[in-house]
């Protein structure tokens, strides 16, 4: 039987063009139920073909995020479901004592982001039939749970909703993906082969957007 494939890290994020994120805990911008269905769509859906090297086992992509964005996602809406939620925490074993009633067993609790990618990983190695198979990984924000990803080489890809217009923002993205010598952008038909989706431009509530792809070409 074949080794399993080493998972990599797609950074999916929306920013504005001067890269900010977010702003007093939340988004900047107004509600936008097209991007947050592009969000739940992409980070949630796996190929139909089994594994070859894991049979018998559902699989299922993985979100990692840091404990400030958990704690923005509305209870009832945690952890997002069909994926693997693993929340990257200083304090993993309190974080994991203070879950109380919510599932814990679709929530894994590390100390950084490089724990996160080793215990997904894990679970692609274990033997035998049942379990899941981690196909995708999405580091879903804050800004420093995105700085310690794009340090890691298992980090080459980056989904950025461009948001077209600015808003007053506290927390910024800390890459320019169009001026790094790192990145590059990907073309539209490479970006919906991906993703699996039709992307066009989009206005909602006279806020402009447009999904991109970028693929790191440098370490």
């Amino acid at each position: 039987m074949p080794p399993p494939q080493t998972l990599s890290l797609t950074l999916i994020l929306a920013a504005t063009p001067s890269l900010g994120i977010g702003c007093a805990g939340t988004l900047p911008w107004p509600q936008l139920r097209k991007e947050m269905g592009y969000f739940k769509r992409v980070t949630s859906r796996v190929s139909s073909s089994s594994s070859p090297s894991i049979p018998v086992r559902r699989r299922c992509n993985a979100v990692v995020m840091g404990r400030k964005t958990w704690d923005s996602i509305p209870l009832k809406f945690r952890p997002l479901d069909g994926r693997v939620n693993v929340v990257v925490t200083r304090t993993p074993e309190a974080f994991a004592a203070q879950q109380g009633g919510e599932r814990k067993d679709e929530v894994e609790a590390v100390g950084s982001v490089s724990a996160a990618f080793e215990r997904l990983q894990k679970y692609n190695s274990q033997p035998g039939e049942g379990g899941l198979e981690i196909e995708r990984v999405f580091v879903i924000g804050g800004a420093t749970i995105y700085d310690a990803a794009l340090q890691l080489p298992q980090t080459d890809r980056v989904l950025l909703t461009k948001i077209e217009k600015d808003f007053e923002c506290d927390t910024f993205f800390s890459v320019d993906l169009d001026r790094s010598e790192q990145w590059k952008r990907s073309t539209k038909e490479e970006l919906e082969d991906w993703t699996g989706e039709k992307t066009e431009p989009i206005e909602e509530k006279e806020v402009k957007f447009e999904f991109r792809m970028y693929e790191r070409v440098t370490r």
